[in-house]
């Protein structure tokens, strides 16, 4: 979600996994995270220039943000905005929330623990492990998760010409009437592969949804085990992510949350409902798990420490390729050499209502993780939403000091 073409209310395209709210049902034996309450001490009353960098977000028309910043100073945690609409109480700062795009770094890291397993080849057909679903040969697991299979994005897709061909509804009041509706991997990836795909596997880049679901089912046919349950097994267990969940068709938050909105016109009116539960089996493997500010940090430190994956492996997956400067699950942004320098990064923004960032240093020394919520505000996000990033990062990995590029990337 953290990148420029962030359309209308979804804080995205349509054509790609968008900034949505939250989700359902308690997860039986899912410990809920703490509600956030930190003495004011540790929330970092001392350096208000990140409160400041986090009230921006709110003072452009989100409804609130909470942000966990680990660096040289140790860590600091805030929130600014409302938990809810109407209310006086602020974001929980360790709430939990739906994590959108964010997930593609966590399917990533399991596909890459099976290569290096040997139980997948990097550069293998996919085909061969899906023989079932008629995919094209040519295309690798590398592919997949680079976003160069030339796969059709079953949200929708967005071409240079201005044609948009539509997908599985991921805005507008469509969107919202068929929120809890449940999708199977299997019927995401057969409505992308009935549309032309956009190029020949491995000659240009797009970013596709369909990659990543189609990634989620080569874990289960290689393990014989449920994504949900190698997720467990592989990252969430080991690592002690209590507060992350991989919901499936559930459509609740379970623990303490803020309440995500979603603006969308109805004939001629503008609507604002709360679309706090959602089913986002709609974006599985690609954009449906749900987390927190303290976990996110806590995988993508270890990530990038080195702990879920060897070091080659891990380098293959920092290495950026093609147009989107895009690895293997993650996005590699360059501040400048007056700005830290390069920076991993993969933000999330479901369909509506919320929106999560997730920064790392090469090293994992320095993470800015936080959650983001829309409200009832007609916001202009292709203008807003980058201006208040760029201060963040800037306060974050810059001192508050060098100017971050204003690099376009794609949304997500």
């Amino acid at each position: 979600m953290t990148n420029p073409a962030i359309a209308a209310n979804g804080l995205r395209k349509a054509s790609e996994d968008k900034i949505v709210l939250d989700a359902g049902a308690a997860t039986p034996g899912v410990a809920a995270p703490d509600s956030g309450a930190v003495p004011k001490a540790a929330a970092g009353q001392d350096r208000p220039e990140l409160q400041k960098a986090v009230q921006a977000f709110v003072d452009s028309g989100f409804a609130g943000l909470q942000l966990r910043v680990h660096d040289q100073r140790g860590e600091w945690v805030g929130s600014a905005g409302v938990r809810k609409l109407g209310e006086s109480a602020e974001p929980p700062t360790n709430g939990q929330f739906w994590a959108g795009s964010v997930t593609k770094t966590f399917t990533a890291t399991v596909v890459l623990q099976l290569v290096a397993e040997g139980e997948i080849g990097l550069d293998a057909s996919v085909a061969g492990y899906l023989p079932h679903l008629g995919l094209d040969r040519r295309i690798t697991v590398r592919m997949l998760l680079q976003h160069t299979s030339g796969l059709f994005n079953y949200t929708g897709e967005y071409y240079d010409d201005g044609t948009v061909v539509a997908g599985i509804p991921a805005t507008g009041k469509e969107w919202v009437d068929n929120r809890f509706r449940t999708y199977r991997p299997q019927e995401l990836v057969r409505l992308a592969l009935s549309k032309p795909a956009r190029f020949a596997p491995g000659t240009d880049q797009n970013y596709s949804n369909t990659n990543y679901t189609l990634a989620l089912l080569l874990i289960e046919k290689v393990t014989g085990r449920s994504y949900a349950e190698e997720m467990q097994r592989r990252i969430l267990q080991p690592l002690g992510l209590s507060g992350t969940v991989v919901p499936g068709t559930r459509t609740q938050i379970p623990g303490p949350h803020a309440h995500g909105y979603y603006r969308y016109q109805d004939a001629d009116q503008w609507k604002t409902t709360d679309v706090t539960r959602q089913n986002l089996s709609l974006l599985a493997g690609a954009g449906d798990m749900i987390s927190t500010t303290h976990d996110l940090h806590t995988f993508i430190s270890a990530l990038m420490g080195g702990e879920l994956l060897p070091a080659p492996l891990l380098a293959e997956m920092r290495t950026p390729h093609g147009k989107l400067g895009y690895g293997l699950g993650l996005f590699v942004q360059d501040l400048g050499p007056d700005c830290g320098g390069t920076v991993l990064q993969h933000n999330g923004s479901p369909p509506g209502g919320y929106g999560a960032l997730m920064y790392s240093s090469p090293d994992g020394s320095r993470t800015l993780t936080a959650s983001l919520t829309t409200g009832d505000a007609a916001i202009d996000l292709a203008q807003e939403f980058p201006k208040a990033l760029e201060k963040l990062l800037k306060e974050v990995f810059c001192g508050g000091q060098a100017e971050v590029a204003d690099k376009a990337e794609p949304a997500q």
